[in-house]
């Protein structure tokens, strides 16, 4: 059984890190030239929405943006690309593309791995960049994002739990523990 930690942001913490991450996606890119926003499902699809409507409400641009549902290029599975319960939903090519990834959490770097597969299956983009609320560090691969709302270095015993209110009817990011981690604290 989980127990809550620690709330880290708030509804606003995480209004101003989304708006920080989208500042810092137009700065990095010089604009919203070849642009395309895609979120991890399910949080990261949030994230991913709203990262958009932050770009058009700044440059009055629609950016592309899209759900990809990496579960059939996990390692963690076994390995059948494309099943019928892919959730995927990009309706632009990528190809010569600059795509952000938008994920709620970094954690290992696995499912970042699955994405970047995902999306080369797709085409060749010009580039892939990586947005993440909170990064844990614990990387397993050599990945690091690109933008990071907020480091919240963890133990592998902890958790972290991104809540949006278009799936939890609540914006937060809270840490969470055992409880029989927490008996030992």
């Amino acid at each position: 059984m989980l127990k809550q930690k620690a709330v880290i942001m708030d509804e606003s913490n995480m209004r101003r890190a989304i708006a920080r991450i989208t500042y810092e996606i137009l700065e990095r890119n010089k604009g919203t030239s070849g642009l395309c926003i895609i979120g991890i499902f399910s949080r990261g699809v949030a994230l991913a929405a709203r990262i958009a409507a932050k770009i058009r409400e700044l440059e009055g641009v629609e950016v592309p943006w899209g759900a990809l549902d990496i579960t059939p290029y996990r390692d963690d599975k076994d390995g059948t690309h494309k099943s019928a319960s892919d959730k995927t939903d990009i309706s632009f090519d990528v190809r010569d593309k600059r795509i952000v990834i938008v994920d709620d959490v970094f954690y290992t770097g696995r499912s970042t791995r699955a994405a970047i597969d995902a999306v080369m299956e797709r085409g060749r983009p010009r580039s892939i960049q990586l947005a993440v609320l909170v990064d844990r560090g614990h990387r397993e691969l050599p990945i690091r994002p690109d933008y990071v709302g907020k480091n919240l270095p963890t133990s592998r015993e902890e958790s972290v739990k991104v809540s949006v209110t278009e799936i939890d009817d609540a914006d937060c990011v809270a840490i969470y523990t055992s409880e029989e981690a927490a008996k030992d604290e």
